[in-house]
């Protein structure tokens, strides 16, 4: 039970505090044996619950580490190595056991743990019809795609370990490309079995107009374009998005969302950040201030500051405003990550003029009026980064764009003390080489 799952508690449900299995079955958070034989809907639902709860622990970590290393953020807060490790201060590397990796890398694996424990139960119970069974196989397959696909973005070439079923048998690491292919295998694989099933559960309000086996499709299909896109694989991409939720027209904002409340034992969002902080602030880097466009309304993510703000030779003037309250949900994936996927591929098959159209509209719905510039491929790239860089600030997807199209390096990016590196991806973890 070491490397992975060797730290990965195994009680299910919400929050995982505890490691102890109880003989005595808690109807709010029942132990694996609970569920193992002959589990109830009740208990199934429960996990189900678990899952999506438990999918939005570590967000802001994904964010704000990415974030800093493509020089969309600061991190001033009291530990040193927000702006030490992940900023590459005088050559300083990126360690392999702390925070800013095992915070992203275990709690999707933990997520990953609880699908396999739902998928386990539903081979060994009689309390869902065979439709539901699909329902549920379709559900935890999709979420476990989605968190893989977030870990193997974080490690890059260092691949993924995609078969974590059996704990004491785990598989083996994968390389960037298989591990790809694996998971768009697994989106292909629950998407089967959402066809024709039916949901014996509920989801939350951010899944609203996405809890249906049918409407969940979409969503299945919207993250089968995203790693598509990111395989280079840009006619699968074009067709998943066709049968995904996008919508050329339609709201931006559309999708679903991570939930947040005040209820006792849920989480608050928590990348929102209070204004004028002098601690614990997201500060945005002043590149993005400086080369802002005027009337560009993605401008008010960035709140300026009374005074400016410096830690360790950094500074800024302005800082996150990019969500308004402490309960503002967190996009999943929205209409708008489509219309640049779909930019992104119609520029890479050969239609700069395809590309250019879903490019203006996404402009002018920001209210900065048409592209002018050349169509050329590198220029088409400079301006699908830079457009989808402010439609996606603080959201964790920079690092990996800039690293898909070779701009994750000083060469591009800014180096903001003398002597910083910028960093290309995380180390495999220190527990999965032991």
């Amino acid at each position: 039970m070491n490397k992975i799952l060797s730290y990965i508690c195994i009680c299910v449900i919400m929050v995982f505090a505890s490691c102890t299995i109880d003989e005595q079955i808690d109807p709010n958070a029942p132990s694996i044996n609970s569920v193992a034989e002959n589990a109830t809907l009740q208990e199934l639902n429960l996990l189900v619950n678990g899952i999506e709860s438990s999918m939005r622990n570590g967000v802001d970590v994904l964010a704000n580490a990415t974030g800093s290393i493509a020089r969309e953020l600061y991190i001033f807060d009291a530990d040193p190595r927000n702006t030490l490790d992940l900023l590459g201060k005088e050559g300083a590397q990126l360690d392999n056991n702390t925070f800013y990796l095992t915070a992203a890398y275990n709690t999707r694996y933990r997520v990953v743990k609880t699908a396999n424990i739902l998928l386990d139960a539903l081979d060994n119970t009689s309390s869902v019809s065979a439709a539901e069974d699909a329902g549920y196989r379709g559900f935890a397959k999709t979420i476990q795609a989605l968190m893989l696909s977030q870990v193997l973005d974080y490690l890059g070439t260092n691949g993924l370990r995609f078969d974590v079923a059996d704990p004491e048998n785990l598989g083996p690491f994968l390389s960037e490309a298989d591990g790809r292919q694996a998971i768009l295998n697994l989106l292909d694989e629950a998407l089967g079995d959402l066809n024709g099933s039916s949901f014996a559960f509920g989801l939350s309000s951010g899944f609203a107009g996405f809890d249906t086996p049918s409407t969940f499709a979409t969503f299945n299909r919207a993250i089968a374009a995203r790693v598509a896109a990111r395989a280079g694989d840009y006619s699968a991409a074009i067709s998943h998005i066709s049968s995904s939720f996008f919508d050329i027209n339609g709201d931006f904002s559309n999708g679903p969302k991570h939930v947040f409340s005040l209820s006792s034992g849920d989480l608050q969002n928590p990348a929102f950040k209070q204004g004028g902080q002098n601690g614990d602030q997201w500060i945005v880097h002043n590149r993005f201030i400086e080369n802002g466009v005027s009337g560009d309304a993605r401008l008010s993510k960035f709140r300026q500051r009374l005074d400016p703000t410096s830690q360790d030779d950094l500074n800024g003037t302005h800082e996150t405003a990019l969500y308004a309250t402490n309960l503002s949900p967190i996009d999943i994936v929205r209409n708008e990550e489509l219309m640049f996927i779909l930019a992104e591929s119609r520029m890479n098959t050969g239609d700069p003029q395809g590309a250019v159209e879903v490019l203006n509209i996404i402009r002018n719905n920001h209210g900065i009026g048409d592209y002018m510039g050349g169509t050329g491929m590198d220029d088409l790239i400079n301006e699908w980064l830079f457009q989808k860089s402010y439609s996606f600030w603080g959201e964790g997807q920079l690092m990996f764009d800039l690293r898909k199209y070779g701009q994750l390096n000083d060469a591009f990016l800014p180096i903001d003390r003398p002597g910083d590196l910028i960093h290309t991806q995380f180390p495999i973890p220190l527990s999965e080489n032991q």
